[in-house]
Parts: structure tokens; C-alpha cells; sequence
């Protein structure tokens, strides 16, 4: 699954603390999310293109994707579907990736008082597979498809690339940018993935302006 997959790269495995800020993760993983509901077929955009509904009722077996089907109530935005599908998102997706096996979750205080969750990489296996696969085509040694595709362009819509790939920033942002609207992806997803980076920096920034004028 592409949300397990993009958690596991931003996992940082020596400190068990996440390379990117909360936001970001949660945005990227929303985003994941919904890009895996529209290759299921049970999301799809409305003939206009302008907003997302559910085209398809039938049960998925993952439980998360399920319970995300659940959250389109009407057709709306790519925005919004982020916004919707980011909660509790990170929390969701870490118990999956636990459940298998794969991520151990624990408690932990930030600056000693604040709450706050580590994660351990208890199947590092899984987590150099991905990484690996993705930082080839970060670093342009080989084309994407559909799966890494997919995870530079989540990366590239939250300014993360460089933050789970070691090498030159500039030139790996250049290169997300390109497969971002690269044709690795059949129209339906293509068009999908357009429409959730824009959604995902939207509401990103959305995130960003209120934290900010909360404090």
C-alpha cells in the first residue's frame, strides 16, 4: 500500500522520530490514501473533474481504505478530501504497519514534557526496499512507475524528497517535478495525482496559516 509505504520512508530508523514536520506526513499519507481509493476504482473523479465522489459502494478488505471510503459523505475537492482523509491518518497507518510486523510504536516526550510517538523499524528489510526503490528514481539512476511514481510526487507535494533521499536537493526536486507530470501512471491516476498535489499543498498551506494564526 502506498500510505504504508510512504510512512515507512519517512520514518527516520536511528532516532525512531519522523524526517518531516506532522503536517506534511499527515498531508502525504492523506494523499497516498486517496490515491490508492482511485486505483481501486471506488473513487473517481465527476465528469467535470472538478471534485471527487464514490463511484463503487463495495467493501474493500483493507480496513483502512474501508473506513476512508466512509469519510466521502458527497463529492468534494481534492482539498478537501485531503483534509478529510488526514485524520488520524499517521496513527492509522503506523497500527497497520505494527500489525504486521513491521513498526513497533512507542511513547515518547518531547523537550522531556510533551507526548509524542516514536517509531521503531523492527523489518528494516521492508523499509531499505522502499527506500531504495525510490531513492533510484530520486536520483534518476531509473525510471518511475506507477508505485514510486506515486511516492516521489507525494514526496515532491510537501517539499519532503530530500528529507527521506540523500543527494543534491536542487537537482531532486528538479527531477520530482518532472515525474510528478510524468506519464508513469495510466490518465485516470495521472489526472488523480495532479489533482491531490494541488489539494495537498493547498491544504498544507491552509494547515500552516492557521497554525500561524493560532499562535
Amino acid at each position: 500500500m502506498l500510505h504504508e509505504d510512504l510512512m515507512l520512508l519517512f520514518i527516520n530508523g536511528q532516532n525512531g522520530k519522523l524526517r518531516a514536520d506532522s503536517t506534511s506526513v499527515d498531508n502525504a499519507l492523506a494523499g497516498a490514501v486517496l490515491i490508492e481509493l482511485v486505483n481501486s476504482g471506488r473513487v473517481a473523479f465527476e465528469p467535470n473533474g472538478k471534485k471527487l465522489q464514490v463511484v463503487d459502494p463495495t467493501p474493500l478488505k483493507d480496513p483502512l481504505l474501508q473506513e476512508s471510503v466512509g469519510r466521502f459523505d458527497k463529492p468534494m475537492k481534492p482539498q478537501r478530501a485531503v483534509e478529510r482523509l488526514r485524520k488520524k491518518v499517521r496513527d492509522n497507518v503506523a497500527a497497520q504497519l505494527e500489525g504486521r510486523g513491521v513498526v513497533r510504536v512507542e511513547p515518547r516526550k518531547v523537550m522531556g514534557i510533551f507526548p509524542a510517538k516514536g517509531y521503531v523499524i523492527t523489518e528494516e528489510a521492508a523499509q531499505n526496499e522502499v527506500r531504495k526503490a525510490v531513492g533510484e528514481v530520486a536520483l534518476g539512476y531509473r525510471g518511475a512507475d506507477g508505485r514510486t511514481g506515486a511516492l516521489v510526487a507525494l514526496l515532491y507535494a510537501v517539499k519532503a524528497v530530500h528529507k527521506v533521499v540523500d543527494g543534491d536537493k536542487r537537482e531532486m526536486t528538479k527531477r520530482a517535478k518532472d515525474i510528478a507530470a510524468g506519464n508513469w501512471a495510466s490518465e485516470a491516476v495521472r489526472r488523480a495525482v495532479e489533482a491531490i498535489q494541488a489539494g495537498v499543498v493547498a491544504a498544507t498551506a491552509a494547515a500552516a496559516a492557521a497554525s500561524s494564526s493560532g499562535g
